[in-house]
């Protein structure tokens, strides 16, 4: 497994647009059809709603890859 750390700008973003805007999707479409057919989960668990809320500390898993969810700071690192 491949381990990576995402930053978000604001909390909570829906899961989705995660998927879409790290690439694993192609689409925001092909991202919610990942979630609806079981491919990705959160924190460990197989998570099928496309638009659930992702906070700072969640983990996505999918595709063999592992992306751990962290908020930007103030200076934005």
């Amino acid at each position: 497994m491949e381990n990576k750390i995402v930053k978000i700008k604001k909390s909570p973003v829906e899961l989705y647009k995660v998927l879409k805007f790290e690439n694993l999707a192609a689409s925001g479409g092909e991202a919610k059809y990942l979630i609806a057919d079981g491919f990705v989960k959160v924190n460990g668990m197989i998570e099928t709603r496309k638009r659930k809320k992702i906070f700072p500390g969640d983990t996505i898993e999918t595709g063999g890859l592992v992306i751990e969810i962290q908020l930007l700071d103030q200076e934005g690192e």
